[in-house]
């Protein structure tokens, strides 16, 4: 996310419980994403895992930017 953005998130979190439930899934698929790219050799289920988890973080990232670009 750009500056500009986390800034706007920031703002709105407290006003929009739509964004704050995204934005806490956003950072909790980064966790796990960064967990999961740590190991040294992933089993076929944890790639398969990464994959998915990736998919959620980009659709989930699409809604908030659709949510930061509703006029306030």
């Amino acid at each position: 996310m750009e500056k500009r953005d986390l800034a706007r998130i920031r703002e709105l979190l407290s006003h929009e419980p739509e964004l704050a439930r995204l934005w806490e899934e956003h950072r909790e698929l980064e966790e796990e994403l960064e967990r999961l790219k740590g190991l040294r050799t992933p089993t076929p289920g944890e790639r398969l895992r990464q994959s998915e988890l990736k998919k959620r973080k980009l659709a989930g990232r699409d809604r908030i930017q659709q949510i930061l670009g509703r006029p306030g």
